[in-house]
């Protein structure tokens, strides 16, 4: 004889399924992490991404009992470590050490990437904010920014600044402040820090904006002059050198930031659960001192917090990237 199966008997086994899925997601995530855990760094050992990355994973190691082994795939402005990630299973076990240039520069200079960063990635949280410092060589009759767009406005196109190359971080930094005082600065790319870095000291280039802990010491030692910060305020690192806000250019903002992402896949019980431990770990005081003392300032935030800042992010170099009229080749 032929059972009859009516729709409430469908109704009723599909609620079944959602159910026994829903308990199931849940228990994932109560269990989650249960092995070992892989955090991609589109960078090459060593540098700040390194110390922050590193740090982090240690710290968030030992709350979970659980390793996270740090893998460095760097290249292609990005897209690389990113790839690895979008190939990676979405069940949180994979997770981007991402940073503000291919989280938010590299969209607006490049809309044809091969995946979309607010699409196919879930935000987890902000982590460190790192202020810029606009730095001049000694020769260079500056001591403040308004003296640097004074010479440089009695000068047109005479002033030169470095970068680690064109639609950098650095670059678009210094573009900005272009836009925002019409002031005409030539820019010398080069291909990694080191070679601008080498150059700036030796006089080549007279200016750029570089990171804390790579311009410090030179600043220490009088081979550079820091004239300026790029943060909105003041950084407790170097709490002599003034914004570039308060030296004549209010509004003006220019940091690099790292941040933890996802694929866009993974279930949201387990984004939520990395981004209570992300910022567990950023609010510890030793983790806060750590990071201070190299002039990154910890800035944890909730997931769509951190897609908010992203999407601002994004909106404001697209407007420098138009009003400089910029082209990557």
């Amino acid at each position: 004889m032929k059972q009859k199966f009516g729709i409430g008997c469908c109704i009723a086994a599909a609620l079944t399924t959602l159910a026994i899925s829903g308990e199931a997601a849940a228990q994932t995530a109560q269990n989650f992490p249960s092995r070992a855990m892989r955090m991609v760094i589109h960078f090459p050992p060593g540098g700040p991404t390194d110390f922050v990355g590193r740090a982090m994973g240690q710290k968030m190691s030992e709350a979970w009992k659980q390793q996270i082994v740090v893998e460095n795939r760097p290249g292609a402005g990005g897209i690389i470590g990113v790839e690895t990630v979008l190939r990676a299973p979405p069940d949180g076990y994979t997770i981007l050490f991402g940073t503000g240039g291919s989280l938010a520069l590299a969209p607006a200079l490049n809309p044809k990437l091969p995946y979309d960063v607010f699409k196919d990635l879930a935000p987890i949280s902000l982590l460190v904010i790192n202020p810029q410092i606009l730095v001049v060589h000694p020769s260079l009759p500056v001591r403040s920014v308004p003296d640097l767009l004074k010479l440089a406005k009695s000068k047109p196109g005479q002033i030169n600044y470095g970068s680690v190359g064109p639609g950098s971080p650095q670059h678009m930094g210094m573009e900005l402040l272009k836009s925002m005082t019409g002031t005409n600065l030539t820019h010398i790319p080069y291909k990694g820090t080191a070679p601008a870095m080498t150059d700036l000291i030796s006089g080549q280039i007279t200016a750029m904006f570089n990171s804390m802990p790579s311009v410090l010491p030179h600043i220490a030692n009088g081979r550079m002059r820091g004239i300026a910060v790029g943060s909105a305020k003041r950084s407790p690192a170097a709490p002599d050198i003034p914004t570039v806000a308060e030296s004549g250019v209010p509004g003006f903002q220019y940091v690099t930031w790292y941040a933890f992402m996802a694929h866009a896949g993974v279930p949201k019980d387990i984004i939520v659960k990395i981004n209570a431990e992300t910022v567990k770990s950023l609010n510890d005081p030793e983790m806060s001192k750590r990071f201070s003392s190299q002039g990154a300032e910890p800035a944890p935030t909730t997931p769509e917090e951190l897609a908010k800042f992203m999407r601002k992010e994004f909106e404001d170099w697209v407007r420098v990237i138009k009003a400089a009229n910029i082209k990557l080749e």
